[in-house]
């Protein structure tokens, strides 16, 4: 009896044997076909463009200085006056000029107890700024300005509220050219990718659009603006 239940047992492990042998091969084949429809490249394409800007805004500040606080404000008022008539002069309309209220300083008030005496008690900053879509015209005129210059202005420089701005405005006309440009290149380097492994290229398995960046061309040149994205795909790969 037990030699009847051993060898029932054996045909049994046997078959038990084969059985598991011949999943596991499923299996194993299972896994590399999975494996092998998920075989993919990343790939990134690149749109620029050189484009010059829409807006310029352009604050020009100016200093002032005396003992009398009414002369002080007279001497803002008058050069005030005679920077917007050079402006509209030479080609900004005065809708595209503004100013801010003048602001005012009293050294006397400042020297906690120094024995040193300020030349002038009151001193002023004034700002005229110039928010213009005319670009050249403007350049122009900045170039002009040293001729307030010799009129007794005292023009400031050199801070962040007095640098000039440039701004490119219509980046949503050229967003869907240049996203099309970057998915485009990106193909092309995934189809090269796909030729040189002896691969077929697939459908796309996930995409990207990077954040669009404006910067100033160079820094000779900030009114001129390099415009980049860059698009990130992944496609399949297969035999």
């Amino acid at each position: 009896m037990s030699k009847i239940n051993t060898g029932s047992a054996l045909i049994l492990g046997f078959f038990i044997a084969i059985g598991l042998a011949a999943l596991g091969y499923q299996l194993s084949n299972a896994a590399v076909q999975v494996k092998q429809f998920e075989r993919s490249v990343t790939v990134k394409g690149l749109s620029e463009r050189e484009l010059g800007s829409d807006i310029v805004l352009w604050p020009i500040q100016f200093s002032a200085a005396s003992n009398d606080l009414e002369e002080l404000y007279n001497l803002i008022d008058h050069n005030t006056l005679k920077i917007r008539n050079f402006l509209i002069k030479n080609g900004i309309s005065a809708d595209e000029i503004s100013f801010s209220s003048p602001a005012i300083t009293d050294r006397s008030a400042q020297q906690w107890g120094s024995n040193d005496q300020a030349k002038f008690r009151y001193t002023a900053m004034q700002t005229v700024t110039v928010y213009s879509t005319k670009i050249e015209t403007v350049r122009a005129v900045m170039g002009k300005l040293s001729d307030l210059g010799k009129q007794g202005i005292v023009f400031t420089a050199g801070d962040y509220e007095s640098q000039t701005e440039y701004i490119y405005n219509s980046l949503n006309k050229i967003k869907p050219e240049m996203i099309e440009e970057a998915t485009r290149q990106a193909r092309e380097v995934a189809q090269k990718f796909a030729k040189d492994s002896d691969s077929k290229l697939g459908k796309i398995k996930k995409a990207s659009q990077g954040q669009f960046s404006i910067s100033p061309r160079d820094r000779n040149n900030p009114h001129i603006k390099k415009i980049r994205v860059v698009s990130t795909v992944e496609y399949y790969l297969s035999d």
